[in-house]
């Protein structure tokens, strides 16, 4: 079983590189590839309850104003008190810079699951003193 969850998560990984490779190929300003290991642990009234760690290739780049990124690689979940395991994680992102000090973002985010696929979304405005 865990050789045949890893083939299916190598396989989705393989697709989602291919696949933003050819949405990036056209971008008129490409700053290019990078890699991102994030650790997002969980606590709530103290209590320690798990953590993700993702670790993730991706693309960044821009024209002007507007800038964006995509990324995405496994992600290794451990719940507090159970055995952990690799799920596939990405996100994707951009920000507009409206003025010197203004500026405007967001980004769309997912994990896999075999029982409970996860989206987040965030966005936001940040102004500069």
């Amino acid at each position: 079983m865990y050789l045949q969850k890893t083939l299916t998560l190598s396989t989705m990984i393989k697709a989602f590189a291919v696949a933003v490779s050819g949405v990036l190929a056209g971008s008129a300003a490409l700053a290019g590839p990078y890699a991102n290991v994030e650790n997002n642990a969980g606590y709530s009234g103290g209590d320690y309850l798990g953590a993700t760690t993702d670790v993730h290739i991706g693309f960044e780049g821009g024209d002007g104003v507007y800038g964006y990124y995509v990324q995405g690689g496994p992600a290794f979940v451990s719940p507090q008190g159970e055995d952990g395991e690799f799920e596939l994680s990405g996100k994707i992102g951009g920000n507009v810079q409206a003025t010197e000090q203004f500026g405007l973002y967001g980004e769309l985010s997912f994990i896999t699951a075999e029982e409970d696929p996860s989206v987040g979304s965030k966005i936001g405005v940040k102004y500069n003193f």
